[in-house]
């Protein structure tokens, strides 16, 4: 039996009500609940600020998975904008312990494109392992790459914010989290962390697992993972501990150490919130992102096939390369999906921040955002048009 949709709360300014009418239609056709919010901005003023589902509003705090890697990357951009980072220098000349095992010629921008070669490690990590960027970059280091450095693309899923991570501390000291806090989160009042701090708690909730259709239980039950594949080792199944996201999102060590690739917490406002920041001013302050800095950000590095996946797949520094996905982007659009079906991303040309957040996952699909973001997007653009 389908989901009938639950009452969708919230505002929408003028001229977006099409944009509640196909969230609520998007919550018609699940069969579960996503207990989702969806913020827009343009040009820093929000204009579509919905929630839905019983235990979210929209101040709930939920675990945004690979929306994540769009933070932690946009303080790489920031740091290369202050020449504190060059791309085309080696890895190893920052990080001299990388360079073991042939990784020594690899460059920041490659690393940063995901083609470093090391996706996880021989063996896999704990639980307790992978949630301390610090422990798997020190593993990372020292392993002998699964793919010649800088010859192919493969997605870092769990591993790429504490790769570029290593980096940034070994040149300014302080950790991504931590610059992430002082230069975008503090000052912006953003609800998004890398590193839950305790007292927030309380506004947390459970990442919610999802709930098949029949059908949909077949084709996941269909599904053959080779525990020797390059798929294990980047999904972290290739030893005895196997990381489950729904388990991995609801452990309080991956809530408080914030790892840069996928343990980021927030809300959709939150998320657009950053993404608003980076592309135009909010509040009096400048945008955080020049437009150089974005154009070299946001541009593909690749195109091609995935060497884990399998998938034909489109990537900038740091950043997912939208605009082959969601048609209606503009060529210099740039952010991330996560794991349960979100989605946050900025479109300079359109001065548009867009976050969509749900707690449940959904069925897996080939890419990480939900394929209820197309429909959501073409109604956003739809507004943006007749207004």
């Amino acid at each position: 039996m389908a989901y009938q949709g639950g009452a969708v709360q919230g505002t929408v300014a003028v001229g977006f009500e099409g944009v509640r009418d196909e969230f609520a239609a998007a919550l018609g056709e699940m069969n579960a609940s996503p207990e989702a919010q969806l913020v827009v901005h343009v040009n820093g003023r929000r204009v579509v600020d919905l929630w839905s589902g019983d235990g979210t509003e929209p101040d709930t705090l939920m675990n945004v998975f690979s929306i994540s890697k769009g933070a932690a990357h946009l303080v790489v951009a920031l740091l290369v904008q202050d020449g504190v980072l060059d791309l085309d220098r080696e890895v190893s000349s920052y990080w001299p312990e990388f360079g073991a095992h042939g990784k020594d010629r690899l460059t920041l921008r490659e690393l940063l494109a995901h083609r470093s070669g090391v996706p996880g490690a021989d063996g896999g990590f704990t639980d307790e392992e992978i949630a301390d960027d610090r422990v798997v970059a020190a593993r990372l280091a020292a392993q002998r790459p699964f793919w010649e450095p800088g010859s192919a693309y493969g997605y870092h899923a769990f591993v790429i914010g504490a790769l570029t991570g290593e980096v940034v501390r070994r040149v300014t000291g302080r950790s991504i989290q931590q610059i992430f806090e002082e230069r975008i989160r503090a000052p912006y009042g953003l609800d998004l962390y890398l590193g839950l701090p305790e007292e927030l708690e309380p506004r947390r909730a459970e990442t919610l697992p999802h709930l098949p259709t029949p059908e949909e239980a077949e084709r996941l039950a269909a599904r053959k993972l080779d525990p020797n594949s390059i798929l294990a080792v980047a999904g972290n199944q290739n030893g005895p501990h196997k990381t489950e996201l729904v388990d991995f999102a609801n452990n309080p060590t991956v809530r408080a150490l914030g790892p840069a690739s996928s343990g980021g917490v927030g809300t959709a406002r939150g998320v657009a919130g950053m993404y608003s920041a980076a592309i135009g001013e909010v509040d009096g302050r400048a945008q955080l992102l020049k437009p150089e800095t974005i154009t070299e950000f946001a541009r593909p590095q690749f195109h091609g096939t995935d060497v884990i996946t399998g998938n034909e797949d489109v990537f900038g520094l740091g950043f997912e390369e939208l605009t082959a996905l969601f048609r209606p982007l503009g060529p210099e659009a740039f952010g991330h999906s996560g794991a349960t079906g979100s989605l946050g991303f900025a479109d300079p040309g359109s001065g548009l921040a867009y976050a969509y957040t749900r707690r449940r996952f959904g069925f897996p699909s080939r890419y990480g955002a939900g394929p209820e973001n197309h429909k959501l997007i073409a109604a956003v653009y739809r507004a943006l048009q007749a207004n």
